[in-house]
């Protein structure tokens, strides 16, 4: 129903997509290519093309003439992942150097103690990132996700903020401007009517097991000052935000945008964590390995996963997406 219209102009063509209401939810990656329908076997968009997203036309003018203004940075990758979220969490377990914690101590409420707030709580938990009782899940993929990818970069080009220094201390430190690629890879947490509300969750105690406030405001993503040519929201939802009619969805992907970024990868539902994983160290091996361009990678990765039998249902590999900045 879409595609047919243009489908003889598709040739082999990199496809920049300015989606309008309710197509900026589709994964266009997934989207049959516009052949007889009654074939079965339909071969999604993402083999033949690159797709890149751009939330209006002039978002492209704005993001080109910021680029040429700002300095190149000088290092290469920038991880942030694998959080700590709640106080019964394994690693708070007497280690040398590290003080015994009750990890036997009811958690926190999410809106007390952790910064979240009780409207952003229940935000957490209407975008699954919390259960019922408002506890947050770790995601241990994350981990595997962040070692393999910071293998591909150079040790002294390279900085990994785990566990409890995966912090909003480390997320708004004006080092993150010397990286190239700056990843996070957590929960992200999406408002569409309070986009204020939106953000990405960090660690939410310190190593004595002390709260902290552990969520990075969508708000406060557009003061940070940034020099990455691409930045990663490897968690759920990233891509979403408040539909404002002529700009497209403002939330994340605009937030980064506006810090600095020319390319943003976000995802358009809530992601498998061990998919996900795998999705990401292959987008980092074209890009860091390979040499592509993010938008080559990001489809070599998809397309990867495609004809990966464990991962090859579109849900695995299609919620990322790439906004910004195709070259």
């Amino acid at each position: 129903m879409l595609l047919a219209p243009v489908g003889a102009l598709l040739g082999k063509k990199r496809l920049l997509i300015v989606a309008d209401g309710a197509l900026q939810y589709i994964p266009f990656a997934a989207l049959p290519v516009p052949t007889d329908a009654s074939n079965a076997a339909q071969t999604p968009l993402i083999v033949a093309h690159e797709i890149v997203s751009l939330p209006s036309a002039s978002t492209l003018a704005v993001l080109r003439r910021e680029a040429g203004e700002r300095k190149g940075a000088t290092k290469t990758l920038a991880v942030l992942a694998d959080p700590v979220f709640e106080r019964t969490d394994e690693r708070f377990k007497t280690g040398a150097g590290r003080p015994a914690v009750n990890t036997n101590a009811p958690a926190a409420p999410v809106g007390e103690s952790r910064g979240l707030g009780l409207i952003a709580a229940k935000a957490a938990q209407e975008s699954g990132v919390a259960t019922t009782d408002l506890r947050i899940k770790r995601l241990p993929a994350t981990r595997r996700e962040a070692d393999a990818i910071s293998a591909l970069a150079p040790p002294a080009a390279r900085l990994e903020a785990l566990d409890f220094a995966a912090n909003r201390a480390a997320a708004t430190n004006p080092a993150l401007a010397d990286y190239r690629f700056v990843h996070f890879a957590t929960h992200g947490l999406l408002d569409s009517q309070h986009p204020e509300l939106s953000g990405i969750l960090l660690s939410m105690f310190d190593e004595q097991g002390t709260p902290q406030d552990g969520f990075l405001r969508a708000h406060e993503v557009f003061n940070l000052k940034l020099n990455a040519d691409v930045v990663v929201l490897s968690a759920c939802q990233t891509g979403l935000g408040k539909e404002v009619k002529g700009e497209g969805l403002v939330g994340l992907t605009r937030g980064f945008m506006y810090a600095g970024a020319p390319r943003v990868v976000v995802s358009l539902w809530s992601v498998n964590d061990a998919a996900t994983a795998e999705l990401m160290t292959r987008f980092y091996r074209g890009m860091l390995g390979d040499k592509l361009r993010p938008a080559q990678a990001l489809q070599a990765a998809q397309v990867s996963m495609l004809n990966d039998k464990r991962f090859a249902a579109p849900f695995y590999w299609a919620a990322f997406t790439l906004q910004g900045e195709w070259r």
